[in-house]
């Protein structure tokens, strides 16, 4: 994403949506095979949209220094500034990734099988991994202005 799609991206409503609407709904067009067959297909990509468009579908926020905005900021300096990132953190957030992705396993398998349970299951560990690896970049972002960092060290020009 661009710099200002990432700036539009800290609303918090930005951050919310694209937490709790993709998968339900991915899930939701996933299993809606059984009652539109093929059309489905539309339904997935309906939701794709959502995920490209969501980012860019709020304003810039006003302020920086909610929870959310902080955890997007802390996902930009750790795209654009791993090396500024205390190990510790690169550690945690690496395990928080693998967690989540673990839980692609049950929510693929209770899509496949329409068994709710384990879809479930699948929601509740990536979105409880996302947002534990939400946390810790809004406290990577907080490290990062500690140290002297700031927004105009997250540009393409830096």
């Amino acid at each position: 994403m661009k710099d200002e799609v990432w700036l539009r991206h800290a609303n918090p409503w930005s951050v919310w949506t694209r937490v709790l609407t993709p998968l339900p709904l991915l899930a939701l067009a996933i299993w809606s095979r059984v009652w539109i067959g093929g059309w489905a297909w539309c339904a997935v990509g309906v939701v794709v949209v959502w995920i490209w468009a969501n980012p860019r579908a709020f304003p810039q926020p006003s302020s920086f220094d909610t929870w959310s905005a902080q955890g997007v900021l802390g996902e930009r300096v750790w795209l654009r500034h791993r090396d500024r990132v205390a190990t510790l953190h690169k550690r945690v957030a690496l395990a928080l990734a693998l967690v989540s992705g673990l839980g692609l396993l049950p929510f693929a398998y209770g899509l496949w099988t329409y068994d709710l349970g384990f879809t479930c299951l699948g929601l509740v560990v990536i979105s409880g991994g996302k947002m534990w690896f939400v946390d810790r970049m809004a406290w990577i972002w907080q490290d990062f202005q500690r140290e002297g960092g700031s927004l105009d060290d997250l540009t393409i020009g830096q």
